[in-house]
């Protein structure tokens, strides 16, 4: 469903136990409600999908949708 209103960029941070993706993603500001960009249930799944495959360290998968950066044990 796509919602009225302007459509700005965002980078998004998806944080797993083991790593953090980068994703830039769509946001929209609709014109009833300036005041918070809203996201549209597609890139509410999105964001969804990239959570699981960082569950599972897809790697492949997660470097094609966005950076991604592993987190390193303290010393």
């Amino acid at each position: 469903m796509r919602i009225a209103g302007q459509r700005i960029k965002a980078t998004r941070l998806i944080q797993t136990e083991q790593y953090v993706v980068a994703v830039e993603i769509e946001m929209v500001i609709p014109p009833e409600d300036p005041g918070e960009p809203c996201l549209e249930s597609e890139m509410v799944e999105l964001l969804r999908e990239i959570k699981e495959h960082a569950q599972q360290q897809d790697l492949e998968w997660l470097k094609s949708r966005g950076k991604v950066y592993k987190a390193l044990e303290a010393a």
